[in-house]
């Protein structure tokens, strides 16, 4: 029986190249998977380079959806795992591509998830990076590390669909559906808005604590109803301290 991907999306950032977009398609279609979305690109799409190099995908292209942001694109996603050969100045939880693949195909059983895709020549911003619960990356030659955005979808849909193959079943089911980007982005800005009214963020000198606080809860997989409870302890904290004025 063929897998069901229809909860896996493949995003595309900034993309500069059209022909790389058809690429992806190619790849995504000759592993099952068929959901692409596109991100701001260079170049106007539909794009006929895109065609040409989706040779046979052309019905993952015509159902492709664009996003100016990538908060719009992954708005929907529990799961939103980013893909670059770059490491950060504040390391993010990283996986290969196998774990990848296993933690998607897991997640995909109940809820929205996506794998983002850098611009061809920088990645993604540290901004696009902290959307992200994970970072996946490709073992390459260290002496020659230059894969190509299609060859790198590839290998991640080729895992993805080998995880399939596997039957894997979720370890632990969640109390309640796991928590969207759009839900925990808005749990983020009631984190800094509340730690600002109680000072304990300085907005002269915030540091990294927001970006800190961010890779602490991406470790844990929040829930919609755990979200819910972390923003009603900020608002309980904002009520205490109007009283106190």
């Amino acid at each position: 029986m063929e897998a069901d991907f229809s909860n896996i999306h493949i995003i595309m950032v900034g993309t500069t190249h059209p022909g790389n977009i058809g690429g992806v398609a190619r790849a995504m279609k000759n592993m099952g998977l068929s959901r692409l979305s596109l991100v701001a690109p260079e170049a106007p799409f539909p794009h006929a380079k895109a065609r040409a190099r989706a040779s046979g995908a052309v019905n993952v292209l015509e159902n492709t959806q664009i996003f100016s942001t990538l908060e719009e694109a992954i708005a929907d996603c529990s799961l939103v795992i980013g893909s670059s050969a770059r490491m950060r100045t504040l390391p993010w939880p990283v996986v290969d591509p196998r774990e990848c693949a296993s933690r998607v195909v897991n997640v995909a059983q109940e809820s929205e998830v996506a794998i983002v895709l850098g611009r061809e020549n920088s990645g993604l911003t540290n901004e696009e990076l902290e959307l992200c619960q994970l970072l996946v990356t490709i073992p390459t030659n260290p002496d020659f590390s230059s894969l190509n955005i299609a060859a790198a979808a590839q290998v991640l849909c080729y895992e993805i669909r080998l995880a399939a193959a596997l039957d894997i079943t979720p370890v632990d089911k969640p109390d309640s559906p796991l928590a969207t980007s759009a839900e925990t982005e808005g749990m983020y800005q009631h984190f800094e808005q509340a730690l600002t009214e109680i000072e304990f963020l300085k907005p002269d000198n915030p540091g990294q604590l927001m970006r800190r606080l961010r890779r602490l809860f991406t470790r844990t997989g929040l829930e919609r109803l755990e979200v819910n409870i972390l923003r009603g302890i900020m608002s309980a904290a904002q009520k205490v301290k109007s009283r106190s004025e």
